[in-house]
């Protein structure tokens, strides 16, 4: 793979360069940045959960802030690492003289765009978009769908949700076909897994772009159109439509490594779920400061302290982060490299103790574990009541009311020519993936009975 054609500016999905004369002074990689920000989709980010469902405190992240964090983080990597690259290379150094700051721009808006696609109530809302796929009241909705289509909806993924909302343009909005409009480059970097949901085994190779997956079946030719642009090398056979990462991505990933592990971790400090007696001493583990070392503070507040120590350590690991892709960078353009850099920082071991006390005190306290437990039968029951309408043949009262409840793109008419069953089901998952926390619950209450809508 080469620089030059990883940093593509040109505009999914056809867009032309600018003219050479053009030295606009928002350069294509903010304005990608800048659009994400703009978004219905990023907007609603606010009032997701990250870590605790419902927050009812203003300090603990929501998915929005912990994109926000995540993208000032990977500024900051991306510009680090591609300046370690100029150093090592004159010849690049001359090719592309701003390598750093356009690599940096690329991986924060990648990285801000990073959990676009996710459902309410966090990864748990993935689970249970999926558990009700693979549930019994699912199967009669599922019959017509091919095998890599069933797989879709069965292990749900909000990066591929996520690269579908990026691409993708709702016929009922307009017609255009380019989603957010970003650059080839930052759709690249955005894009984790490279993969479909269904890789024969024998293609596999174990390493962290084959995680997850990276789009559903509808934008299996986006992807490959992205890929192409940006000379993404495939892995095994290309007809597979699985290919290496674009190198930014893992810089992306190790942005949001850095910061899903040790900001929820404090987060979970502030919350008193982790107690700061243990906490904090395996942040300053993790800083390891010279012996004797005095700062020039004395900290009267130890949640003060705590930010402090948060601070100078993600700026420590971030420096290590940013050397580590220089070393590996040769390997990843050649193919040769799908490992997680985060996993080779000095203080892996501890960041897997900070992962493990994240897991028992925080992620399965009692909190957590009862709204994540109610997000299953709130997914699980809108997709079920708006399937069973729009799969409804004799299209009775109840089905039309609640096909009314749809707002007009996640709509599909039964007789609509070229609608497949798959489209049908992947519009209204686009629905109830797309909701924030708070308005699926209302909603589940309101079509249940539960609780009625207050009046005008």
């Amino acid at each position: 793979m080469h620089w030059t054609q990883l940093l593509s500016q040109r505009r999914f999905p056809d867009q032309q360069l600018p003219p050479a004369s053009a030295a606009p002074v928002r350069g294509a990689f903010v304005a990608d940045y800048d659009r994400v920000v703009f978004s219905s989709a990023f907007r609603r980010l606010q009032r997701k959960t990250q870590v605790m469902p419902l927050p009812e405190t203003d300090f603990v992240h929501t998915r929005l802030t912990h994109s926000l964090e995540t993208a000032v983080v990977g500024r900051s990597l991306g510009r680090l690492a591609a300046r370690h690259l100029l150093e090592n290379d004159a010849a690049l150094a001359q090719l592309l003289p701003n390598l750093d700051q356009d690599c940096g721009d690329i991986v924060a808006a990648a990285c801000l765009a990073h959990d676009i696609g996710n459902p309410p109530f966090g990864h748990s809302g993935e689970d249970a978009i999926s558990s009700y796929f693979e549930s019994a009241a699912a199967a009669p909705f599922l019959a017509q769908l091919t095998a890599a289509q069933v797989a879709d909806l069965q292990h749900f993924e909000g990066n591929a949700a996520g690269f579908r909302i990026l691409t993708h343009t709702y016929a009922a909005h307009s017609t255009g076909t380019a989603g957010l409009g970003l650059t080839y480059a930052t759709l690249g970097a955005f894009t984790k897994y490279p993969k479909p949901s269904v890789v024969p085994a024998e293609a596999r190779t174990g390493g962290a772009s084959e995680k997850k997956y990276g789009h559903f079946q509808t934008e299996s030719a986006r992807f490959q159109h992205v890929a192409a642009e940006l000379g993404l090398l495939p892995k095994g056979d290309a007809a597979l439509g699985f290919t290496h990462r674009h190198p930014l991505a893992f810089l992306v990933e190790a942005a949001d490594d850095l910061c899903y592990r040790i900001i929820d971790f404090e987060d979970g400090l502030k919350l008193g779920l982790i107690a700061p007696e243990t906490g904090l001493p395996l942040l300053k583990k993790m800083l390891n400061d010279p012996a004797g070392r005095v700062g020039s503070v004395q900290w009267h507040d130890w949640r003060e302290e705590l930010g402090y120590i948060r601070a100078r350590l993600i700026g420590k690991l971030v420096a290590e982060l940013a050397a580590l892709f220089a070393y590996h960078a040769p390997a990843i353009l050649r193919g040769a490299y799908d490992q997680s850099l985060i996993k080779e920082l000095s203080c892996w071991a501890d960041l897997q103790e900070v992962q493990r006390l994240s897991i028992e005190k925080l992620y399965r306290s009692r909190p957590v574990l009862e709204i994540e437990a109610a997000g299953f039968d709130v997914l699980g029951g809108l997709l079920d009541a708006f399937l069973t309408a729009i799969f409804d043949a004799s299209q009775g009262h109840r089905s039309r009311k609640l096909l009314l409840l749809l707002p007009a793109q996640f709509r599909a008419e039964g007789h609509q020519a070229g609608v497949s069953d798959y489209e049908r089901i992947l519009l209204l998952t686009d629905f109830v993936a797309g909701m924030t926390d708070q308005n699926a619950l209302s909603l589940y209450k309101t079509i249940k009975g539960i609780e009625l809508p207050k009046g005008f």
